[in-house]
């Protein structure tokens, strides 16, 4: 892990924020909506969910259209994908988290929880994608976010089970039976 990784989680620690007891899952944390309000993740434990790190201007973004037909059509059963906007990639999530939300809604008709912008890699990385590609935190799944649309499945006991490279579709074969796999467990 990097060194600033592995300090700002130590800080997030010491402030009160997380101990270390609560670093057990992505679903862990606290993240803001688009629209600004803190939500916490742990309403979503119990569930399946796919995590995913979206731009609007990016040769991928089509895959928006994808991460809603696989929404749509397994979270009746107990999946949820969570989008987290991120600009490191070629600047290719520039816009605001409201221009972000229109664009979604409007292009996509993206229903599925969406965040505010976040940092994914780097300097200024947000604690749960430390969390996601940390080697302390998330063994055998870790290392830095290649690009846009990567995606982290997590099941139904909060542990990561798989990870996808941006190129994988959501509606790709292994995805959909990964998904499939997680949803039979109770």
């Amino acid at each position: 892990m990097k060194l600033a990784a592995l300090f700002s989680i130590v800080l997030l620690m010491f402030a009160g924020i997380v101990s270390a007891a609560e670093l057990k899952s992505p679903l862990d944390f606290t993240m803001d909506s688009l629209d600004g309000k803190p939500t916490d993740l742990s309403k979503f434990k119990g569930n399946v969910v796919l995590i995913v790190n979206v731009a609007s201007k990016c040769g991928l973004t089509p895959q928006y259209k994808q991460l809603e037909e696989v929404y749509t059509k397994y979270k009746d059963k107990g999946l949820e994908v969570l989008g987290f906007p991120a600009n490191e990639f070629g600047k290719q999530e520039p816009g605001t988290n409201q221009e972000i939300s229109t664009f979604c809604t409007q292009n996509y008709g993206v229903d599925f929880p969406m965040f505010s912008k976040i940092v994914v890699k780097g300097e200024g990385i947000a604690p749960l994608y430390q969390f996601l590609t940390s080697k302390e935190t998330n063994p055998g799944m870790d290392g830095p976010i290649k690009w846009n649309f990567e995606k982290f499945l997590v099941g139904r006991d909060g542990k990561v089970v798989k990870r996808f490279a941006p190129p994988s579709k959501p509606d790709a074969p292994e995805v959909i039976n990964a998904i499939e796999a997680e949803l039979a467990k109770k």
